[in-house]
């Protein structure tokens, strides 16, 4: 997409009408106050099927239609979606099969939201009833410029899948075109293991808690089938709304949601969109929250290289969390400024208005029930809406072009966390964003990739905990280290094909590695252990590998105690042009700081004010076409920062000239054009 629909970046909400329908005077509110908050885009429809389709067949988009005709008269876009998120009572009390059915065998009772059943030919048929009306009403409508289809597909939880019949069909045909035949099926899950070989396809059944859930291999195919089934009805709603309306289209991601590879579910879209809910302010230092809202936004950005959208944040606090602290002063336009520096094209919330009741209605928003614009989140908010529209000019055409990567796929995700040892408590998700952290701490910019995504263009990859490796991945890394990349990964990668088969033999990057694994150890606690590495002792956790190296590997550090001391823990192997580290130990987080250095250092990255960075401020880059670059400059401390030793640097919004020093002010963000080509 351009880097901003409709010509300029979109600061909008989610909006809902339908809630005070009997309360005319209240949309005339909100239209003066979406002027005076510089509002110019809402999301419309996300949950409005009760009232598009009050009764089977029976269609109401009167108010709908004047509330976009009014909202176009006052230069306001709209973001118009499919309510397929949650089902209105006359259909679940009519047909109750397209209500989701748990992994035990029982069926959802109608309500709450993300309980329909993706394979249900009933809900596609009545959605897509609903939403050919919809495309022709709207889908040629001059303020309408994006469909938004359903709403955070696979709902909050992690299993939200459907394990009816209809699913359970739907998965033996997938399995049936994975893998051919039953003697294929059975190889692939080693199925003579306790007498588990399948003789007929009508066997096959999801995991479940009272059935089969030690074949992790069966666990990783329903997570793959339950990713095309969700992209297959995510499909069908987007050929419903094409059928009137050429309208780009998108859905809101989660975060790292476990339940949808979204590598997978982007395919389909044309612009990656996202909900980002960070939980500031629940301690005080508040750079681990920011390293995992930028690797958020990061991983939108990388799926497509292009510009996405934050469709959903909050411009105070939510109502969802154990505490649930409000933003304090400067941090609503610091988060805001994050997502554009990581490449957004919009900064959205949820929501514009404060419901009266039900499970929201303490949910954060820009109005709250009573005081209008006589608010502090109102002033924070019309203050983002000043500056993003001031920005407009400045970051059109220019996104992030990281040369970093860091591997995070899904299918090992499943994978590795499914799997039985070394440990039952192995987090992915945590170590990847402990590797990702010191790119953060440096200010150095990161595409978070699969791996069947290329590595072209990349010169430094990291891929922790890097378990499963599919077909060609190997491959690929071998051509990309000896070609003079820089790869890092770590112990308990390499262990196990896409079929979670472990490879026998060796390592299938044993030559690109330099290493021979031999054993892992889980050890408690009480069993320390510690790494020197340059001349500094770091304690390592509780996975140890005990390795060899082999050839030429140079042995960066080895363990200081135990039986495993003086054995390897961090290697380098050269191999072509390139150098891949191999870290056998779970490391702290002081070791990745001082290894990523190094490595960023031998793969020629560096921040683009090429200095040194205090803890808490970190630097992102959008680069144009030409190679000019906007350098958001960003303190996520409470207080001042000071940078010094960089060039001179003009301030994108001011004028200022810098030269050599500067000072941040307490959550704050610069937005810097550098003098010389970045």
């Amino acid at each position: 997409m351009e880097t901003m629909l409709g010509g300029h970046l979109l600061h909008g909400c989610d909006y809902n009408p339908e809630q005070w329908l009997e309360y005319p005077e209240v949309f005339e509110e909100d239209l003066r106050l979406m002027k005076a908050a510089e509002i110019n885009s809402v999301t419309l429809g996300v949950f409005s099927w009760s009232v598009l389709e009050p009764e089977e067949g029976v269609y109401d988009f009167e108010w709908l239609d004047r509330i976009i005709g009014r909202l176009w008269e006052a230069d306001i876009q709209v973001i118009l979606a499919t309510p397929s998120g949650a089902m209105p009572h006359w259909l679940t009390q009519k047909y109750p099969e397209v209500m989701q059915v748990r992994a035990d065998g029982r069926r959802n009772l109608p309500g709450k939201r993300h309980n329909f059943c993706y394979t249900s030919p009933i809900m596609r048929e009545k959605i897509k009833e609903l939403d050919v009306r919809l495309s022709e009403k709207f889908g040629q409508r001059d303020n309408v410029i994006l469909w938004h289809i359903s709403n955070e597909l696979g709902g909050n939880f992690e299993d939200s899948a459907c394990y009816c019949e209809q699913c359970q069909a739907a998965f033996r045909q997938w399995m049936k075109k994975r893998y051919g035949t039953l003697k294929r099926l059975n190889q692939a899950y080693w199925g003579r293991f306790w007498s588990h070989s399948y003789t007929d396809w009508e066997q096959i059944h999801s995991p479940a808690p009272h059935g089969e859930w030690t074949v992790t291999a069966l666990e990783v195919d329903w997570r793959r089938f339950v990713t095309e089934q969700m992209s297959s009805f995510c499909l069908w709603e987007i050929n419903a709304v094409r059928t009137y309306s050429k309208l780009p289209v998108t859905t809101n991601f989660m975060d790292f949601f476990k339940g949808l590879d979204y590598h997978r579910l982007q395919r389909i879209l044309d612009i990656v969109s996202w909900d980002s809910y960070p939980q500031w302010h629940a301690q005080k230092d508040e750079a681990p929250v920011a390293v995992r809202a930028s690797a958020g936004h990061h991983m939108m950005r990388a799926m497509k290289k292009q510009p996405f959208l934050l469709m959903e944040s909050v411009p105070s606090g939510v109502n969802w969390r154990m505490f649930n602290p409000l933003k304090r002063p400067g941090m609503h336009m610091l988060s805001s400024m994050q997502a554009i520096a990581c490449g957004s094209a919009s900064v959205q919330y949820f929501q514009w208005r404060k419901g009266r009741g039900s499970y929201e209605k303490f949910h954060g928003a820009v109005l709250d029930h009573k005081n209008g614009s006589c608010t502090r989140t109102f002033a924070d908010t019309a203050r983002v809406g000043r500056r993003l529209k001031s920005l407009t000019g400045l970051v059109e055409g220019t996104v992030n072009r990281p040369r970093a990567a860091v591997i995070f796929d899904w299918e090992n995700w499943w994978a590795l966390e499914t799997t039985t040892g070394p440990r039952l408590d192995i987090d992915y998700v945590s170590c990847v964003l402990a590797h990702y952290a010191p790119f953060w701490e440096m200010g150095i910019d990161v595409d978070f990739i699969g791996m069947d995504d290329c590595v072209e263009g990349y010169t430094l990859v990291a891929a922790p905990l890097n378990y499963m490796y599919k077909d060609g991945y190997a491959d690929k890394i071998r051509r990309f280290v000896g070609e003079g990349g820089i790869y890092v990964t770590t112990y308990f990668s390499g262990m196990t094909d896409e079929s979670d088969l472990c490879f026998i033999g060796h390592h299938p990057l044993e030559d690109v590695l330099g290493i021979i694994q031999e054993e892992i150890d889980a050890p408690g606690p009480e069993f320390e252990n510690s790494m020197i590495f340059n001349g500094i002792s770091y304690p390592v956790g509780n996975l140890r590998e005990l390795i060899h190296v082999s050839g030429d590997t140079q042995v960066l550090a080895c363990y200081t105690d135990d039986y495993v001391k003086g054995m390897p823990a961090l290697t380098a192997h050269s191999f072509g042009r390139g150098t891949a580290y191999y870290i056998a130990a779970e490391p702290d987080r002081a070791l990745l700081n001082a290894l990523y250095k190094e490595a960023a250092g031998k793969a020629g990255l560096k921040n683009p004010l090429g200095i040194p960075l205090p803890y808490g401020v970190t630097v992102s880059l959008r680069t144009n076409q030409d190679g000019g670059g906007l350098i958001f400059v960003m303190n996520f401390k409470n207080e001042p920062a000071e940078l010094c030793g960089f060039g001179q640097y003009t301030d994108g919004e001011t004028g200022e000239i810098y030269k050599h020093q500067m000072i941040l002010e307490p959550f704050s963000c610069r937005i810097l054009i550098s003098e010389e080509t970045v």
